[in-house]
């Protein structure tokens, strides 16, 4: 049984009758023959609708796009995308952390570590992946594939899909945020090529552990953020229903993390989404990766290290996150030695309180 967000209502309906129309023995007299006519005519309905709702998707609607149960995981990516996959275990200290997928695997005959945050398809196994969100044993066992990979030159691939790091007493117990921490840490001191692809989910710190990368991609319906949405709303408003206004703030899709330069190019997905035709976006992953993996070959170590960095030291630095409209400039520039006066006597206090005694010292001997 398909599930249909919110805004796919009308679609659900023609599908349903694109069901009955395809099915010869919905009449009671017994088989019947299938009207082809009308099955095309719904068919392009259909598509029409698809294209229509999805190249006018606010951000709340994306952020459900992303979150959305039948979206391809990082599991089937790795069964899809790579081959002899081998599945590694543990992180030496404490337990195995069955939130991610991580091993060694082959992507155009050529050696690749995995690191995949994997979801869960249904109840039980969303039960045993924690719905993606990591613990710190996750974290370290991702260091130590991390390390091993560099040590025999491997390029690392990530694909980030969760709503954020777990925050339970035990992971806190057990240093969540210190093993976030170096699991940046190791990522921006590989010498290796690391590429990360947002599939669905990037929330908080649970996923730049992962995509401190030199190439962070993300499919065209998947959402990067510090916060989730309704998180924000409960913050900023008290209102967890105000989470179409704190996705607008937030600027968490694909589109917008583009402009500001903190993700480096979107991976299209088909119309209606990567859950309607997965084989496609596994085809435009695969050339996406296939290109980045054969233009870092001609990097050396150290250069790939030097790009990571300046990537990350220049987000931002180009171009300020504040957008102030064209009346607000104008309000800047006709005021602007008014703001330096009053940004200096608000920085040099004691000169200014010094000047008033004087002042007020003259008026009184005078």
């Amino acid at each position: 049984m398909k599930n249909y967000l919110d805004f796919e209502r009308d679609i659900k309906t023609l599908e349903e009758k694109l069901e009955k129309l395809k099915d010869p023995f919905t009449k009671k007299e017994g088989i019947s023959e299938v009207d082809t006519k009308t099955i095309s005519e719904v068919q392009d309905e259909i598509d029409s609708k698809l294209k229509l709702s999805y190249s006018n998707l606010n951000e709340w609607q994306k952020t459900q796009v992303a979150r959305h149960e039948e979206r391809p995981k990082a599991k089937f990516f790795i069964e899809n995308l790579f081959s002899n996959f081998i599945h590694l275990s543990g992180d030496r200290r404490f337990s195995e952390d069955k939130s991610v997928i991580a091993g060694f695997a082959t992507f155009e005959q050529k050696s690749v570590l995995i690191l995949g945050q994997e979801k869960g398809d249904d109840l039980d196994s969303r039960l045993k992946r924690n719905f993606g969100m990591m613990r710190p044993e996750g974290y370290r066992k991702c260091i130590r594939l991390m390390r091993i990979a560099d040590k025999f030159n491997i390029p690392v691939i990530s694909l980030i899909d969760t709503p954020g790091a777990y925050p339970g007493i035990g992971a806190e117990q057990r240093g969540q945020a210190e093993a976030i921490a170096n699991s940046i840490d190791c990522c921006m001191s590989l010498k290796v090529p690391i590429i990360s692809i947002v599939i669905g989910e990037g929330g908080s710190g649970g996923a730049i552990a992962l995509a401190s990368a030199n190439k962070v991609l993300m499919l065209e319906n998947a959402i990067y953020s510090v916060i989730s949405p309704e998180g924000c709303a409960s913050i900023l408003w008290r209102d967890p229903s105000k989470s179409l206004e704190a996705a607008k703030a937030m600027k968490l899709t694909s589109n917008e993390l583009l402009k500001m330069g903190i993700i480096d190019d979107i991976i299209k997905e088909p119309i209606g989404g990567a859950h309607r035709n997965k084989k496609e976006v596994v085809t435009s992953t695969k050339h996406v990766l296939k290109n980045l993996l054969e233009e870092f070959e001609n990097y050396t170590r150290d250069e790939i290290f030097e790009q990571r960095k300046k990537k990350f030291l220049n987000i931002g630095k180009q171009k300020a996150f504040t957008v102030f409209s064209k009346k607000e400039e104008n309000v800047l520039k006709k005021y602007g030695f008014v703001r330096l006066i009053a940004n200096f006597l608000s920085k040099h206090k004691l000169i200014l309180i010094l000047i008033l005694i004087f002042m007020l010292s003259l008026y009184i001997f005078l």
